[in-house]
């Protein structure tokens, strides 16, 4: 391994044994080396909960009992694995098997075992026999019926009986059971098709409806796009290229895509359009109409007689709540919000946070009016505000549970503890009608809670970036009932891996921290100069660091960090989940978001760790940390030496029209400037002085290509050397070429950062998927 100063030594060798080593830091081979660590939970009803443990690797499906206070496996994996493979599984090695879901029978005499997408019915006694089970007119999996060799997914009731779907722009209802299927719909005609998914950057044929509590009707909308401009990819082939083409509206656009928003009764296919003007596409979180699992800006009410709803601005400043009748249409007014920059309802990766009260009368709302994120209880009849729920200097992260009638809840907050990373989460007891949060969780770690049904108990997973996860039960006022799983990191460290540090440097403001991760190079020698790479994402709705769970590969971070470099990720100001100045920074200057912390962050660590060398510093970053790994170049020339910009949104005015309209506002333009032209990477190119190397894909449908060939053409213009990568049949993510882009980026980080030569074509095995 090569670690010391490449002017002392005549071009060294990084050679294939460095390069294994750095393989071997990359999931999934970190993973089953964490003995008992419980990654999730889930609660088969109000008391009885599966999870999957692990010993040595060995994956095992435990059921727990709540009221009981026991846990016991339900199966033992090898037997299940020989009886899994007899019914069909094919799959020898026990520490692949990733299990899905687990259904037992009211009987207690066996259970349906879902893995690899297929379902098998499994004797809970021994010797175990397993039968595969017919698909469900496909496989449920997640909550959705996904068809095989058909054209949409469908999305199941809650009764689970019947499933809507899409087909020629028309929503369509399918019998779970007979498989019988019934036109919803008849007025869908293309780009005016009703529960289309189209957000430009996002396009699938996900029916996006919301189902009443009472499985007989759904909310969803008919979204009007046929004024919106076209975009398009061409295929790489052997003759003529197939063109895909859909709607993609840009930033500035004057036509953007409208959602007429509309109630289906699923009985008899009746569609009440609710009686107003049509909405603009948006959400009051994430750049697209629904923002993944979980409740949306759509909300039934209990008895499924109204429906709350958020519209928002195109400017993400004004966020207006309404409730309509599902009766007859009317819709009206609760209350609104406006917002000097841009409005959140919450964290992109935990989802919307306010919620529907209906059996109160009341709307829980999650504002950042007084700088964070707390809760506010809104009197559904009258909007009038009943009082603040939370306050303080820290944030509701999201909710756990809430119990309307008792106005209990359960909620994951961050920052509120002293002496507690202000990015772990913690999770509190809060009364709806006042009173202080309790600390539930009282470990000094980042926290998961998945509740009961009834609230009344949780599976408390928690961890650090330096501690595998452990699980206990807890009730629902923290008391413990067991432990469930402890994690044990022995037999990674002896394999070599070493966990990162957590740091806390100065922010380019020069007063606020700014907080982070380091991976020291492998057998450091503090005597020695390391290189140092920065690995970016510049926020605003999510930082560098996606979770601070414990995670063994880090993307690879680690790996890197095996083949001596000292890797830098800090979650900068403009990031969520500390206060709403914080992640406002860079409003409306977008261009430097997040690099000048990258700066004076890595200048800070320095003075603490001699071995850092600030002459050879490199950062990389995919999608807005390709954007962001530019900018740096760009802007920061002699401060950073080596760059590799990844599908790069580097001229967001080629992008998708939700994103920068809400960060950067809505684009305005004297016919010679506008108040876009600061983020335009393209004119700063100029300014290139070290080495950088740009990669996307020519099938990307999220950030088109054109933004990194605005990059390359004035690159070229300005007669700058530079390196490309283009992956001719690769979408935003490079899926099966994930790997050759890793393996050149450590070859260009190795031989232009380090001074080092790399082994020639060392090909990385196993996935190597971008974060």
């Amino acid at each position: 391994m090569i670690a010391g100063s490449a002017a002392a030594q005549d071009k060294p060798q990084v050679t294939v044994a460095d390069y294994t080593r750095a393989n071997h830091q990359l999931a999934p081979w970190t993973v089953p080396l964490v003995d008992h660590a419980v990654r999730s939970a889930h609660w088969i009803d109000a008391r009885r909960f599966w999870y999957v443990d692990s010993d040595h690797g060995v994956p095992t499906i435990m059921l727990g009992d709540a009221v009981a206070g026991t846990k016991a496996p339900a199966f033992e994996t090898l037997g299940l694995l020989a009886s899994l493979n007899a019914a069909g599984l094919k799959e020898r090695d026990a520490t692949k098997l990733g299990f899905e879901n687990l259904e037992p029978n009211a009987a207690k005499t066996s259970a349906i075992v879902s893995i690899g997408g297929e379902r098998y019915d499994c004797g809970l006694a021994r010797p175990y026999v397993c039968t595969k089970l017919p698909a469900l007119g496909a496989g449920q999996i997640a909550g959705y019926l996904v068809q095989r060799g058909a054209a949409a997914s469908a999305v199941l009731s809650p009764d689970g009986k019947r499933a809507v779907f899409l087909r020629d722009w028309n929503l369509w209802v399918r019998d779970v059971a007979s498989g019988a299927e019934r036109q919803l719909t008849r007025d869908g005609v293309k780009d005016f098709g009703y529960a289309t998914d189209n957000a430009g950057w996002k396009h699938s044929d996900q029916p996006i409806v919301i189902w009443s509590p009472d499985s007989r009707k759904v909310a969803t909308f008919q979204q009007d796009q046929r004024a919106v401009a076209d975009f398009s990819t061409t295929t790489t082939q052997v003759g003529h290229s197939r063109v895909d083409m859909w709607k993609y509206p840009f930033v500035g656009d004057k036509e953007i895509i409208h959602i007429q928003r509309v109630i289906v009764d699923v009985d008899d296919g009746r569609v009440l359009r609710l009686k107003m003007p049509a909405d603009l596409h948006r959400s009051s979180l994430c750049d697209d109409v629904v923002c993944g699992e979980g409740p949306q800006d759509m909300q039934w009410a209990k008895d499924a007689r109204t429906l709350a709803f958020v519209s928002t601005s195109r400017d993400h400043k004004v966020e207006t709540v309404r409730i309509a009748d599902a009766s007859t249409g009317a819709v009206r007014d609760v209350f609104a919000e406006t917002v000097p920059t841009w409005f959140d309802s919450g964290y992109n990766d935990e989802g919307i946070n306010w919620r529907y009260l209906s059996e109160r009368g009341q709307i829980l709302w999650w504002s950042q009016r007084d700088d964070w994120g707390h809760y506010y209880l809104y009197d559904a009849a009258s909007g009038k505000l009943v009082r603040q729920v939370t306050q303080g200097r820290w944030n509701v992260d999201h909710p756990v549970h809430i119990d309307e009638r008792s106005g209990r809840m359960l909620i994951a907050g961050v920052g509120r503890e002293p002496g507690v990373d202000p990015y772990y989460r913690s999770i509190y007891a809060v009364d709806l009608n006042g009173g202080k949060p309790k600390l539930l969780t009282p470990e000094k770690q980042d926290h998961i809670a998945v509740p009961s049904d009834d609230g009344r108990y949780f599976v408390d997973i928690y961890s650090t970036p330096q501690q595998p996860q452990s699980a206990v039960l807890r009730r629902a006022d923290g008391s413990v009932v067991e432990e469930l799983a402890k994690g044990d990191a022995t037999r990674l460290r002896n394999a070599g891996w070493q966990p990162p540090e957590t740091i806390a440097v100065r922010c380019s403001d020069g007063r606020t921290l700014c907080y982070g991760l380091l991976f020291k190079p492998a057998q450091l020698d503090p005597q020695r100069k390391y290189p140092v790479i920065d690995y970016i994402y510049p926020g605003p709705f999510i930082g560098t660091i996606a979770s601070r769970q414990f995670s063994p590969s880090m993307g690879d971070a680690n790996a890197l960090a095996q083949l001596g470099f000292a890797v830098v990720e800090i979650d900068a100001l403009g990031t969520p989940r500390r206060s709403k100045a914080f992640q406002d920074f860079y409003y409306r200057d977008m261009g430097e978001q997040a690099v000048p912390d990258q700066v004076t962050g890595i200048k800070d660590l320095a003075t603490q760790y001699q071995w850092l060398d600030l002459d050879r510093v490199g950062i990389w970053g995919h999608s807005g940390g390709g954007n962001a790994t530019a900018a740096a170049m760009f802007r920061f020339p002699d401060f950073f030496k080596v760059g590799i910009a990844e599908s790069g949104n580097h001229d967001n005015r080629n992008y998708e029209d939700d994103y920068y309209e809400k960060y950067l506002g809505l684009l305005t333009s004297d016919g010679k400037t506008s108040n876009y032209d600061l983020q335009a990477n393209q004119d700063l190119a100029k300014n290139l002085k070290g080495k950088l190397l740009l990669a996307h894909g020519l099938l990307d449908d999220n950030v088109p290509v054109s933004s990194t060939l605005l990059v390359v053409d004035a690159l070229e213009k300005a007669n700058k050397d530079f390196d490309l990568i283009l992956f001719p049949r690769a979408h935003h993510g490079y899926g099966d070429t994930s790997s050759y882009m890793m393996r050149r980026r450590w070859d260009y980080f190795v031989e232009n950062l380090m001074g080092a030569t790399p082994p020639k074509e060392y090909k990385i095995v196993g996935p190597g998927a971008v974060r």
